[in-house]
């Protein structure tokens, strides 16, 4: 199957889907995240794949949502838009094969939050992270509310998304986002060394520990995502996320006035 979106290869047990859109540093537009979903059922699927890696062409991993797309929505427009991501969401946690996030460059916004799907997270060591939804007047989505506070505890995650502010692959180590980090010219070739390892373990062993794990610590996650819709659908039709983008594409601090 080809993809516009994203470029797919299996090496022996391993397959690995490259986020590829650079030009827009990786943006999740509605097409990237459809195919993604795709994607990954055709690995699924596949009795060869032990194992799934998930990169970004260019510099960035991921810089999260397409903020062009997302001005003038109308009301409930958000809310199906964020609704059309479940799946994916859904997708990325019940595959039963493990899934290694190898961070190459920005993880901004929605591409911080699809990281945190990963079950591992291999960083470059020139990798940032930032939830920069408050950044634009939005709320964190793609679950970020469910599995951020759950890995660095309540206050961390609320600094970072109350905050919006970067940090760095080695503040993301500390905080327990990371597995590990690695020289950026060698983060495919260490992060294959990881998937080859998981492709000798087990795999109904890996597939049902990762089942289980995520059906007991996410079991309120879709009441989560319901209401992550409905509030960023309301944020989008405010005054302040109209500011938040206009000032994003300016390159200029936002003057949010809370309408």
């Amino acid at each position: 199957m080809k993809f516009k979106s994203l470029l797919v290869e299996r090496k022996e047990s391993t397959y690995i889907i490259r986020l590829n859109e650079p030009n827009k540093r990786n943006a999740l537009v509605m097409e990237m995240r459809i195919e993604l979903n795709e994607a990954l059922e055709q690995a699924e699927q596949d009795e060869k794949v032990k194992c799934i890696i998930l990169t970004g062409e260019g510099k960035a991993f991921s810089a999260g949502g397409d903020l062009s797309a997302l001005q003038g929505m109308k009301p409930l427009e958000g809310r199906r838009r964020l609704q059309a991501s479940h799946p994916l969401i859904m997708k990325m946690l019940e595959v039963e094969k493990p899934i290694i996030a190898a961070v190459n460059g920005a993880a901004a916004g929605a591409g911080f939050s699809l990281t945190l799907l990963c079950d591992l997270i291999v960083a470059s060591d020139q990798a940032f992270f930032v939830q920069s939804f408050v950044n634009v007047g939005l709320i964190p989505d793609f679950a970020a509310m469910h599995f951020l506070p759950a890995l660095i505890g309540t206050q961390q995650a609320k600094e970072l998304m109350f905050l919006g502010d970067r940090i760095s692959a080695n503040e993301a180590k500390q905080l327990g986002i990371v597995n590990r980090i690695v020289p950026a010219n060698e983060l495919l070739e260490e992060t294959m060394v990881i998937a080859e390892r998981l492709t000798k373990k087990s795999p109904i062993s890996i597939g049902m520990t990762k089942k289980i794990m995520n059906q007991h610590l996410n079991r309120n996650l879709k009441t989560l995502l319901e209401l992550e819709a409905q509030g960023q659908d309301i944020c989008f039709q405010t005054e302040d996320f109209t500011e938040g983008v206009k000032a994003f594409f300016e390159k200029r601090e936002p003057n949010f006035k809370g309408r």
